[in-house]
C-alpha cells in the first residue's frame, strides 16, 4: 500500500534521480478510486519551473557508447599530421569594407587569393581552440581582444568515452581567418602537440599578427559590423586604389553547411532519448552535457521533420548555428509544426533550444530577430534570470537577437533572460509548457559554467514527462499531478 508521501522519488536507470519535492497525502485512496490522473499534466509542466526539482548523480559511471571515429561528424574530417615547421612569416594585409586597412604579418596558411568574411571579435582570454573551432563562427573573419595568443599551442584529435573531440568543438577549424595582436612564437603546454600557426597553414586558413586589435574593435563598436578581406605575400602599398568585392557569408545557409548529412547516434543506452536538432553547428560540449547526464543523444540533419517522428523522442532539443535564422525557413516551420503538435497533447515533448536555437524558437513561435550591429562574443557576457532575478556570467556568440519588447512578444510566451550590457534578449520560454531557449551558451566550452544547470533542469523536464507517459508509472503519474495541479492556461504557440 501507499502511504501518505513527503516526496516522490521517480526511479529513472543508474543515471540520475528525479526528486519532486511536494507533500502528497491520501495518496493510495487516490489511486484506488480511478487509476487516472485526476489533474491536467500540462498544469504540471507550467509548474515545473517554480517548483524545485533536482537531479541527483548516481554514484556509478553512466553508460557509455564509443562512436566509430569513422562515424564522427561529416566535418569533422581531420587536418594532416603535425609537421614541426612553422609556416612562413610573410607580409600580409588587412583591410576593412569601410575603409580602413592594417599593415600586419602572415603566420598561418601562406594563400594565394585574398579570403573575405565578417569581421567580428571575441572578448574571450582562453579558449582559442575551441572558439575556432566553434561552427557558430562559419563564414567569419575572428579577431581576439586577448593580445597574446598562441602561447600554449593546439593539443590532438583525442576522442573521449562519447567519442567527442575533447579539446575542440568540431574537427576542423570554422572561422575563415585569424587576427591577433602578438603570436606567439613559442608555445608550451604538456597537451601541445603543434602550434597554432601550424594548426592554421595545415587546415588552409590564413592566420594573421601585429594587428592593433584595439582599434578594430573601436571601429566595429562604432560602426558596427564590416566585411573584411585577408591578403598574404602582399602590402598595403601595392593594394592602394584597389577595391575588394566579398560576399556577405550570412546571406548563404551556414547552418546547411555545418551541419551533418545523416543520425550521428552518442551514448546509446541512455535513461532518456533525446534528439538534437538540426545539428545546425551542434558544438560536442553540448553532447556532452547531456550524455553526461545519462542521455542518449542522436545528431539528425537541419531539416529533420518532427511531426512525422516526435513520439519516438523523449525531448527535443535545437543546437546553436551560424549566420542568420532567416536563412533557415524550412527549420522554422518544421519546428512551429512540432509546437503547435506538441501542445495538443496531454504531456508535451520538452523542447529546448541554444544560441541559433533561441533563434528558431522565437520565429517559430511568432518573434522576430533581428541583426545586432557587432554581436555579442565572449566569456563575460552578464544575462539577468527574469524569473528569479539572478545573474549569471555567460559565454556567448551570436550576431542576431528576438525582438522582445511588450508588443512584440507573442500571446503565451514569455522572457527567460535578458543581457545586463545591452538589454537584448538572452532567452524565451513557454508560459505553461516545457518549451524554452537560451540565446547563451550554458555548456560554455570554453568559459563559465554558471549556467550548465539549465540542462539539469531542462533533463528533468524530460524524465519527468516520460514518466507521465509512461501507463506502467500510473500511480507515480497521479503522486505527481496532484502534486503540482495548477489551473490551466490557454496555449498560444
Amino acid at each position: 500500500m501507499l502511504g501518505a508521501f513527503s516526496a516522490v522519488k521517480c526511479a529513472v536507470p543508474a543515471s540520475a534521480v528525479l526528486v519532486a519535492r511536494a507533500s502528497i497525502l491520501g495518496a493510495s485512496a487516490a489511486i484506488g478510486k480511478s487509476g487516472i490522473p485526476t489533474a491536467s499534466s500540462k498544469s504540471f509542466f507550467a509548474s515545473v519551473s517554480k517548483r524545485s526539482f533536482t537531479l541527483k548523480a548516481s554514484t556509478r559511471t553512466f553508460a557509455t557508447h564509443i562512436v566509430n571515429p569513422a562515424n564522427v561528424d561529416p566535418k569533422s574530417v581531420m587536418s594532416p599530421p603535425p609537421s614541426g615547421v612553422e609556416p612562413p612569416m610573410l607580409p600580409a594585409a588587412f583591410r576593412l569594407k569601410s575603409g580602413q586597412s592594417f599593415e600586419c604579418t602572415s603566420f598561418g596558411a601562406p594563400i594565394t587569393k585574398p579570403v573575405t568574411g565578417e569581421v567580428v571579435f571575441t572578448t574571450s582570454l582562453v579558449g582559442y581552440n575551441e572558439s575556432l573551432t566553434d561552427p557558430s563562427y562559419r563564414g567569419q573573419i575572428l579577431v581576439f581582444t586577448q593580445p597574446l595568443i598562441g602561447n600554449y599551442g593546439v593539443p590532438d584529435h583525442t576522442l573521449d568515452q562519447f567519442g567527442l573531440f575533447e579539446n575542440f568543438e568540431s574537427g576542423n577549424i570554422q572561422a575563415s581567418a585569424v587576427v591577433v595582436n602578438d603570436y606567439a612564437l613559442k608555445y608550451s603546454h604538456w597537451k601541445a602537440i603543434r602550434s597554432l600557426g601550424e594548426w592554421c597553414a595545415a587546415e588552409g586558413v590564413p592566420a594573421i599578427t601585429g594587428v592593433d586589435t584595439r582599434a578594430v574593435v573601436q571601429i566595429l563598436r562604432g560602426q558596427g559590423s564590416t566585411l573584411g578581406e585577408i591578403t598574404v605575400g602582399t602590402d598595403l602599398a601595392s593594394l592602394a586604389g584597389k577595391e575588394f568585392t566579398a560576399e556577405d557569408p550570412n546571406k548563404r545557409n551556414l547552418c546547411a553547411e555545418v551541419s551533418t548529412k545523416a543520425p550521428l547516434q552518442y551514448n546509446k543506452g541512455g535513461d532518456v532519448r533525446i534528439a538534437l536538432v538540426g545539428d545546425m553547428g551542434a558544438k560536442q560540449n553540448i553532447i556532452r552535457c547531456l550524455a553526461a547526464r545519462g542521455a542518449e543523444v542522436v545528431l539528425l540533419p537541419l531539416d529533420h521533420d518532427f511531426t512525422k517522428d516526435s513520439t519516438q523522442w523523449d525531448g527535443i532539443f535545437y543546437s546553436n548555428g551560424p549566420g542568420d535564422p532567416k536563412t533557415c525557413p524550412e527549420t522554422v516551420n518544421n519546428l512551429r509544426s512540432l509546437l503547435r503538435q506538441e501542445s495538443a497533447k496531454e504531456v508535451p515533448t520538452p523542447v529546448f533550444g541554444i544560441c541559433m536555437g533561441n533563434l528558431m524558437m522565437g520565429m517559430a513561435a511568432g518573434f522576430e530577430s533581428y541583426k545586432l550591429p557587432f554581436g555579442n562574443r565572449g566569456h563575460n557576457q552578464p544575462a539577468i534570470n527574469l524569473t528569479n532575478g539572478s545573474c549569471v556570467i555567460t559565454s556567448q556568440n551570436h550576431g542576431y537577437a528576438l525582438k522582445d519588447d511588450a508588443a512584440s512578444i507573442p500571446k503565451g510566451w514569455e522572457r527567460y533572460f535578458v543581457n545586463a550590457n545591452d538589454g537584448s534578449n538572452e532567452g524565451i520560454k513557454h508560459s505553461t509548457l516545457p518549451f524554452a531557449s537560451v540565446q547563451f551558451h550554458p555548456e560554455a566550452c570554453a568559459g563559465p559554467q554558471d549556467t550548465e544547470y539549465l540542462f539539469d533542469e531542462y533533463l528533468a523536464q524530460v524524465r519527468a514527462s516520460k514518466l507521465l507517459r509512461t501507463s506502467a508509472n500510473v500511480a507515480a503519474r497521479i503522486l505527481v499531478q496532484e502534486a503540482v495541479a495548477v489551473v490551466p492556461q490557454p496555449v498560444a504557440v
